[in-house]
């Protein structure tokens, strides 16, 4: 006798989602894989996310409202509602293609020792064609170490929440989101989650298609809660990979991602960049340039990455007066 297939629980935060809900429900309901239920909480959005969300009829959709309390309690109120043997966490912005569960489901065949993940890629201004697959993805089975360390090595590593699909217990393990955190909280949260695994999966059909340039969104959160919370999820983080192995090689690329968020941070948030810099020094320095495209770029060649980044903020500060 056939076995029914596992339900997946797609646990969804959403907060003044409500010009992109929409297009991230109906990729779920469009999947070609059918047993699935979709928890999303509305964490107090301000905006027509409730409106948005009157409009959803499949009885597969529970909707949950709660006073405004951050995406990790959100996420981990979701999850409390579920019943799936397996979890997906899933931004309210983003999409999912129409093969991406049933492929990863697949991947998975009944173990509760391991974690799929898929591909994904990039599109800008809220337009589906501008989509481009990301070319640096690992198609390979992988230890989640391993993974991770090719993944953080000389590069930032995607961590993004609807790239997995995880079964329970694995969560039951390593626990939950931590809800001190309110920016890259999925840093901590996925390095914790994927080493309590016994190995990551690729599914060739699960693409998560990124939505960038979110105005308001998380990522673009500079607020000082949001400069501790970048901070303190990179130091979490950075810890669950040494406490695994504390090498030259770990220690670099704690350094790297420690040097990668006072590029993000500086000339604001003095107090953490010079922590950040502190923690550089620690493990050993880094050596990785400062990104910049366009004109940001040809101040940094003039002026240095330093003067360049005082210019742009200055720049964006007057732009939002």
């Amino acid at each position: 006798m056939e076995k029914d297939p596992p339900l997946v629980s797609i646990c969804m935060p959403a907060y003044n989602a409500g010009k992109y809900i929409s297009e991230a429900v109906n990729s779920i309901i469009a999947q070609s894989y059918q047993n699935w239920e979709l928890i999303i909480v509305n964490d107090g959005s301000t905006d027509d996310t409730a409106e948005e969300l009157k409009k959803i009829t499949d009885e597969r959709i529970k909707i949950y409202d709660q006073n405004n309390q951050g995406q990790c309690a959100a996420a981990n109120k979701a999850f409390s509602f579920s019943k799936g043997a397996l979890i997906k966490f899933m931004d309210a912005d983003d999409m999912i293609s129409i093969n991406h569960i049933s492929s990863q489901v697949a991947t998975l065949s009944g173990t509760t020792k391991d974690i799929a993940f898929g591909s994904w890629g990039r599109f800008y201004d809220d337009d589906i064609e501008t989509f481009s697959l990301n070319t640096e993805i690992i198609k390979l089975d992988m230890q989640p170490f391993d993974w991770l360390v090719q993944s953080m090595t000389g590069k930032q590593v995607m961590l993004q929440c609807a790239l997995w699909l995880i079964p329970r217990s694995i969560i039951d393990r390593a626990g939950l989101w931590d809800d001190r955190l309110c920016l890259i909280n999925d840093f901590e949260f996925f390095i914790r989650l994927l080493l309590h695994s016994q190995q990551l999966k690729y599914s060739e059909n699960a693409i998560l298609y990124y939505r960038s340039g979110v105005p308001g969104s998380l990522s673009g959160t500079r607020s000082a809660k949001s400069a501790r919370s970048a901070y303190n999820s990179i130091n979490w983080g950075t810890q669950h990979l040494l406490k695994v192995e504390n090498t030259p090689r770990i220690r670099k690329i704690a350094a790297d991602c420690f040097q990668d968020l006072i590029y993000t941070l500086y000339p604001d948030h003095k107090a953490i960049v010079e922590e950040a810099r502190q923690k550089v020094k620690e493990y050993g320095g880094s050596d990785i340039p400062f990104q910049a495209g366009g004109f940001t770029k040809i101040l940094v060649q003039l002026m240095g990455w330093k003067a360049a980044k005082v210019i742009r903020s200055r720049f964006y500060k007057s732009m939002s007066k």
